[in-house]
């Protein structure tokens, strides 16, 4: 997963809980209430919460009270969206996350849904809301905004569909139709993360080999959180999970495992109504004049005392936005199926291949690539989606906007999973994605033929720098392990190199053609001299102690700030100068001296432990920083959770894990910055799914 875009980054602050309160009476799944003392969470020795119980809802309880024990204010952020009423914390901002919870009818979708949902999936998602409502009812103090607590199930699934929606580029496209950024139709009345998989049969040690890092915030809403949930009902599961969420997102459990990335096929479309010159609440189709939906909303804003009142509208094809361009309404699988986290439930529980190929028959989690690994000598990838059946006449352009006054270009069919971009078991022994082409993932010999794919999907066809330096990588593997052409077995030590890489590939696939920047003659341009030879003779590693990385930190950053939008090119002579002139005046009004190393500019702050980082955008070692003070700037997403899995025939996994900075948000925590140290060398502690080993080393058990 590659961090998400800045703009509107306050839409997707729940991935995990939301929708919007209604006072009406909800069917919610029949379960007592939990009794906290059939439930065990025990703490590692890096305050990792490890929750064992009898069933798993009772395990979900106790994840949502150690979520809640570690970042309770996030979380009340996640239920405030839920309930559309972020604006009361946020302002403006979360104002447009309530605007865009109610216009996409996250709620009504979950109510029409919400009898095709399994009874022990609710129970799951009920365990949950009553850990997190418990917690909020036995810590009053803590609670920041009344009348939040209690929430109900429906709220928390409201805001799945909705913070899915937003992953799914309803948080892009609909800033591009306001703003008058969608293409309009001529005519018409007046729109990073790596994942590693190698076969036991390419390793030295005979065991899979599985390497999830997903590149998120390092801090906040969407950074990962570690835990690890044990039921009696089969459920073993160690990984990832955003707040709020109440499984695992990535991770392994006994048997198998996954790590998931971003990827980018068409997972929206925009269509322009054609509307009545007599009537703006109507619009075409299929040559009758149909009326739109109009509902009120409010908006509750911070320092306003009277909610704001806003119209959304609802057509045939979706969420509906009048513009003084036109109207458009956007279509999007991820709010119509409320089913995403219930197709992780089947993913968390299962036992072998078959089974975890049977939750993603569900196609209901529309979007991550997935690549997968398991003790039965299997690996595999897919590039997942709910992918629409979209009509494949030319008239209609897929990519831009299409006509919304026709039937014929209405989509209600959803691909099976079977006919989306996969591998399983390819000879060369390996799987990769670095978000990038799902037909560039293994050895060229056995990459999947993109011809052969509905070209309609809009599935990526390119590589990037993280996955050109990776086959440069396996390169190096080959020479290594067998001397000659043909890949060998890799051991270990290699696959963690292979991820903790920080070196950029020889060729660069950044937009804007900065490697021409170090084509300049540094002795045709004395006062840049300094810097020119610094860049010119780096080797392109993005180490801290590196001075050719600090300038091109300062100069990645300019240039994409400046060209922002634009389409990729050369860049002139000129921009060049422009740039080095930038990088020399910023280094001496902020620093003093142009001699400067990565880790003297970038820097990884956690509270006020400020220390050196290393890493660099799109390096498999990624970071991406932004300004914070005296001129230094602060990594705030790139590498962040990653672990480890080895699969031996017998046994538990192997399992090694480090996150950023800790299991705590609170400072006065020993365990708010515990990992930092790991994380800014490079290194891993060691997990388990052992019951047993987790409570005899633990640091605290306790019940909730």
């Amino acid at each position: 997963m590659d961090h998400p875009p800045r703009f509107f980054l306050a839409l997707i602050l729940c991935l995990v809980a939301g929708g919007f309160s209604l006072e009406a009476q909800v069917k919610i799944p029949v379960l007592l209430p939990v009794d906290p003392q059939h439930i065990t969470i025990a703490r590692d020795s890096f305050g990792i919460p490890h929750i064992f119980a009898p069933t798993d809802p009772e395990v979900a309880y106790g994840l949502a009270w150690a979520q809640a024990e570690d970042d309770f204010g996030t979380l009340q952020l996640i239920v405030l969206i839920g309930q559309a009423k972020l604006g009361m914390a946020l302002g403006k901002k979360g104002a447009q996350a309530d605007y865009t919870m109610q216009l996409l009818r996250c709620r009504q979708l979950v109510e029409d849904q919400w009898n095709t949902l399994s009874p022990d999936f609710l129970s799951l998602v009920e365990g949950y809301v009553q850990g997190l409502n418990a917690y909020a009812a036995a810590h009053p103090h803590e609670v920041k905004y009344k009348k939040v607590f209690p929430f109900n199930e429906k709220d928390y699934l409201a805001g799945v569909v909705f913070s899915i929606s937003i992953f799914c580029g309803a948080g892009e496209v609909l800033p591009q139709i306001l703003g008058g950024r969608i293409p309009v139709i001529p005519g018409f009345p007046s729109q990073g993360s790596n994942a590693i998989a190698f076969h036991p049969s390419h390793t030295a040690t005979g065991e899979a080999f599985l390497a999830i890092n997903a590149h998120q915030p390092v801090e906040g809403p969407t950074a990962f959180y570690e835990a690890h949930v044990q039921s009696e009902q089969g459920w073993n599961m160690l990984g990832g999970v955003f707040p709020g969420g109440c499984l695992i997102f990535h991770g392994t459990n006994e048997n198998l495992g996954w790590a998931h990335t971003v990827n980018n096929q068409d997972k929206i479309d925009v269509f322009q109504l054609q509307m009545n010159p007599h009537n703006d609440r109507q619009y075409k189709f299929d040559g009758a004049w149909l009326e739109l939906e109009e509902r009120k909303i409010k908006l509750h804003v911070r320092g306003i005392p009277v909610p704001i009142e806003k119209k959304v509208y609802w057509s045939k094809y979706g969420a509906t936005v009048k513009t003084r361009r036109g109207v458009f309404a956007m279509r999007l699988s991820a709010n119509m199926d409320c089913k995403a986290l219930e197709e992780w439930y089947r993913m968390n529980k299962a036992k072998n291949f078959t089974e975890f190929y049977q939750a993603l028959s569900m196609t209901s989690l529309p979007m991550f690539n997935i690549m997968y690994a398991d003790r039965y000598d299997t690996i595999f990838y897919i590039s997942n989606g709910k992918m629409p059946r979209r009509n494949p006449d030319p008239r209609y352009d897929w990519a831009g906007t299409v006509p919304g006054n026709t039937s014929a270009t209405l989509w209600n069919e959803f691909k099976p999973v079977t006919e989306l971009p996969q591998y399983i078991n390819p000879p060369s022994g390996y799987l990769f994605n670095t978000n990038h082409s799902p037909f560039l993932a293994t050895d060229p010999a056995y990459d999947l033929d993109s011809r052969k794919f509905d070209p309609r999907d809009g599935y990526e066809l390119y590589n990037n720098n993280r996955s050109l330096r990776f086959m440069e990588l396996m390169e190096t593997m080959d020479k290594k392990n067998t001397g000659e052409t043909g890949f060998g077995k890799i051991d270990y030590s290699d696959f963690k190199r292979i991820k903790f890489d920080l070196q950029l590939p020889r060729h660069l696939q950044y937009p804007y053609g900065i490697d021409s920047l170090e084509q300049l003659n540094a002795a045709s341009y004395p006062a840049l001299k300094e810097l020119i030879l610094h860049l010119r003779q780096w080797d392109h590693k993005a180490d801290a102690n590196s001075e050719g990385a600090a300038v091109f930190l300062l100069l990645y950053n300019y240039i994409a700030d400046k060209l922002h939008g634009t389409p990729p090119r050369q860049l002139t002579l000129t921009e060049l100068l422009e740039a080095f002139g930038f990088i020399q005046d910023y280094m001496i009004k902020n620093f003093g001296t142009v001699s400067l190393t990565l880790g003297d500019i970038q820097k990884l702050v956690r509270g006020d432990d400020i220390r050196p980082a290393w890493g660099l955008p799109d390096v498999l070692s990624a970071a991406y920083t932004e300004p914070f003070k005296r001129g230094l700037r602060r990594v705030v997403s790139g590498d962040a959770y990653i672990c480890f899995v080895r699969y031996p025939k017998q046994g538990l996994p192997l399992i090694e894990s480090v996150n950023t900075f800790g299991a705590s948000s609170h400072p006065g925590s020993k365990h708010y910055k515990d990992q930092m140290g790991l994380f800014q060398r490079q290194q891993t502690k060691r997990m388990t799914l052992d019951k047993q080993e987790v409570l005899r080393s633990a640091e605290r058990v306790y019940h909730p």
